[in-house]
């Protein structure tokens, strides 16, 4: 294991893990009281080597290290990349491609939701990785050799890991499954969060156009200045803040500090005013111009539908040893139970072919489900 500090040894060490065809790739970085992911350390192994580089060393350029994430030569292989691959774009405008997701390979193989880096490793290879330094202060200086030690074994077990992955996916013929959740985490869309844009992150239910409108308004305010001071979002202001600022509409910075969400005084705060001019611009928006409110899918009706759903999405789910997360959300099922043509990944390729088509026979009537030997099963109806 070699600790690379300047920008020379970096360009060699990368030179070399070009010249393969797969390279494993990890990151340790901070994010608690940053907007922006800190990137501390990036860790890499091929067949032969696997090196540490020390990202926050005086004088150190990452470029050779950009420029092998986008060499299309070399498969990539993360666990849980988006982070990792949120951090290269915020620094270098640069998408790795291609890649291979171990933790969405697991999740197609049948592993479980969103199964840890550990537990894969530990299924199998049969090695416990020690996990000690998982949340250790990445940013000092001197890396100890206790934590060397765990960033290379993230990325040398990780070797292993995606040869017995990717083995068992040709055998099933489920390569081209995980290949189409690549093409969303490569895409630049995933990660380019423009304010305008940030209304979408909210889980904050609106139910009128005007409520919408200053969602967006605020919400837009919230992300410039945080990406301003570098700090995360609900430093400048809590999501139900947000909602609550929304739904309410204030007019006067009196109106704004009655809100139970807000802390005593922040109206009286140089951000109050700001707030108040960004309600009003919402308030003076077009409604024919906002996105359309979806429209409530609350009714008996459609909830005994999802609620039927579910059980075959489960039944799906175990029969074919495939995380049910990666084959349909909850949110895909309420779109399913509302609209057969709805634009969900549930009704697009091999989900449509795997669940989807079940899904819209099942709502229809075409086919019922069942309980023999104590399994659910689908029955076919004349």
């Amino acid at each position: 294991m070699d600790l690379i500090t300047t920008t020379s040894e970096l360009a060699a060490s990368c030179a070399r893990l070009a010249r393969h065809e797969v390279i494993t790739v990890d990151t340790e970085f901070l994010r608690e009281t940053t907007y922006y992911p800190l990137l501390c350390v990036v860790q890499m192994a091929s067949a032969d080597e696997a090196v540490v580089i020390d990202a926050l060393a005086d004088g150190i350029d990452l470029k050779p290290f950009f420029e092998l994430m986008a060499n299309e030569k070399v498969l990539k292989v993360f666990h849980a990349a988006r982070q990792d691959i949120e951090i290269i774009f915020h620094r270098a405008c640069t998408i790795p491609h291609p890649i291979f997701d171990t933790q969405v390979a697991a999740m197609v193989l049948g592993y479980g939701d969103s199964i840890a880096y550990d537990q894969l490793v530990e299924r199998i290879t049969g090695y416990r990785p020690d996990k000690t330094h998982r949340f250790t202060d990445w940013a000092r200086r001197p890396l100890t050799e206790e934590q060397l030690h765990y960033a290379v074994s993230d990325v040398t077990h990780l070797r292993d890991v995606f040869v017995a992955l990717d083995a068992d996916l040709k055998k099933r013929g489920r390569s081209d499954w995980v290949g189409s959740e690549m093409e969303v985490l490569t895409s630049p869309r995933t990660y380019d969060f423009h304010p305008e844009r940030a209304w979408e992150r909210l889980k904050t239910r609106v139910r009128k156009p005007k409520e919408l409108a200053v969602l967006m308004e605020v919400a837009a305010w919230r992300e410039q200045e945080a990406q301003s001071r570098d700090v995360p979002r609900s430093r400048v202001l809590k999501d139900d803040a947000v909602g609550d600022i929304a739904t309410h509409a204030p007019a006067s910075l009196e109106r704004l500090g009655n809100l139970r969400s807000l802390p005593k005084g922040f109206e009286r705060s140089k951000w109050g005013a700001e707030i108040l001019a960004a309600v009003q611009r919402g308030l003076a928006r077009d409604p024919a111009t906002l996105p359309k409110l979806e429209k409530p899918r609350g009714n008996s009706n459609g909830t005994a539908i999802v609620e039927l759903l579910k059980v075959l999405l489960r039944m799906t789910s175990e029969r074919h040893a495939v995380a049910s997360k990666v084959i349909a959300t909850v949110d895909d099922l309420e779109q399913i139970a509302a609209d057969d043509n709805a634009d969900v990944g549930a009704l697009h390729g091999w989900r449509r072919e795997l669940f989807g088509e079940a899904a819209l026979a099942l709502k229809h009537g075409r086919v019922a489900l069942a309980i023999e030997r104590g399994r659910v099963i689908k029955v076919e109806r004349t």
